[in-house]
């Protein structure tokens, strides 16, 4: 019997390692402060559920009433512009968000590669629900923060613009309200 059988298996073994040695590093690069990655399967949902709202101009036709303000944290960073669905409010459905969020200032691409700046481009959605002296909710194995809006919860998903500061996190740096 010949060797080289057992050559190209131990050579077809070894290409199977290092391809998936590689796979596992190839995270992104805020993915360290980001929960298990399976949250993705549930939050692949939320983007399906969402997605629709890219164009801000469609928020109303989905029960999202628009905020004029935009919120960020001298520390937390940027949280955007918000709509907000009051039916939605005290929903855990991960297909129901209250907020939608939204920021500006964003460079898109036509097709032909030239560029242009966004009004505003969806970042993130957000739930929301009454704080009513019950324990802070959880959805997608992460609590709800109190006290960013007196009186609720609320935890906020970066699932349309990447954030350094994680996927959970209650605002990115890279979103910036304008200055009046």
């Amino acid at each position: 019997m010949s060797p080289r059988p057992l050559q190209s298996a131990v050579k077809a073994a070894v290409a199977v390692a290092t391809a998936a040695a590689f796979a596992l590093t190839a995270a992104p690069a805020h993915a360290a402060s980001d929960p298990d990655p399976s949250v993705w399967t549930t939050l692949t949902k939320t983007y399906q559920a969402t997605s629709k709202y890219g164009y801000e101009g469609f928020a109303t036709g989905g029960g999202y009433v628009r905020t004029d303000t935009c919120v960020a944290d001298p520390t937390e960073g940027g949280m955007g512009y918000r709509y907000v669905n009051p039916a939605n409010i005290g929903s855990l459905d991960p297909t129901k968000p209250a907020a939608l969020v939204y920021a500006d200032g964003f460079k898109s691409e036509y097709a032909d590669g030239s560029e242009f700046v966004d009004r505003r481009k969806l970042v993130a959605v957000e739930w929301v629900v009454k704080d009513t002296g019950q324990a802070a909710p959880t959805l997608f194995g992460q609590t709800f923060r109190k006290n960013q809006f007196p009186g609720y919860f609320t935890l906020r998903a970066w699932i349309y613009e990447p954030n350094s500061s994680g996927l959970f996190a209650a605002g990115n740096p890279e979103v910036v309200c304008p200055t009046v």
